[in-house]
């Protein structure tokens, strides 16, 4: 965990991501992402130089017959033992989704629903800003679809504010490689919820993911290329401050 820690800190540091007296809302799926993060910034809380509170948001997605969908009961557990207020927040999203409209590409929507559904929850709790579990491969994976599907480069910014909301999202992660955060996850037995989604496994960023993966092994160093390239330019709001910046360590890409 002291190597998450410590990337997480410098990626907070980086961009500036979080100012004296913040409280942040962790969007917790229930994934090792998510997981990962909030103990990450629970344990960073205790010893970063401005004081920052952290709590934890999970959106159930219901059933297909609009019941209530996954078991949180060990997020909920989790969370005690973090010592991190946490709140479930019910909706009929996969009702939604895949009985009422049948959506065969339903990721876009079901995005769009969650961060709807989750930004008027911590409204509603006078939270506004969001810690969101995307890390170093989500942003190279993210921006090779920009490339291919939509011709153009593009990635979600580490901090984005919504003017619309008046809330910040943070991505705290975004140093961290997946294997590392898997590995952390499974070494410390993060209460990791199974993901039900008719659609897991089965979409464009999936592809993406594999396509990464062959790219990676025939051509070494090209993710570490592919995120310096986004910290350069032209994508805006990806180079850190200028003073601070530092090269990532070689063993992101492990």
């Amino acid at each position: 965990m002291n190597k998450i820690l410590s990337l997480t800190r410098r990626c907070v540091e980086d961009y500036d991501m979080i100012q004296s007296g913040d409280r942040i809302a962790v969007g917790v799926s229930g994934g090792k992402d998510s997981l990962t993060l909030l103990a990450a910034l629970a344990k960073l809380r205790e010893f970063y130089p401005v004081p920052f509170t952290v709590e934890a948001i999970t959106l159930d997605m219901g059933h297909a017959d609009g019941r209530p969908g996954m078991d949180f009961s060990a997020v909920a557990d989790f969370c005690r033992e973090l010592d991190v207020p946490y709140t479930i927040i019910d909706s009929e999203i996969h009702h939604v989704i895949f009985d009422l409209r049948k959506e065969k590409n339903p990721c876009s929507m079901c995005a769009k629903m969650r961060r709807g559904a989750l930004h008027n929850a911590m409204l509603e709790r006078g939270i506004t800003k969001i810690a969101l579990g995307h890390h170093y491969d989500d942003a190279i994976e993210t921006f090779f679809m920009s490339l291919i599907f939509e011709g153009r480069l593009s990635c979600f910014q580490p901090v984005t504010y919504l003017d619309r909301t008046g809330i910040t999202q943070i991505r705290p992660l975004l140093y961290c490689g997946e294997n590392l955060i898997r590995h952390t996850a499974e070494r410390l037995n993060f209460p990791v919820v199974f993901n039900p989604c008719p659609a897991d496994g089965n979409t464009k960023r999936q592809e993406i993911k594999e396509l990464v993966y062959e790219l990676q092994g025939r051509y070494p160093g090209l993710k570490a290329r592919a995120f310096g390239a986004m910290q350069r330019l032209p994508l805006p709001e990806w180079g850190p401050v200028e003073h601070r910046r530092r090269p990532l360590p070689e063993e992101l890409e492990d």
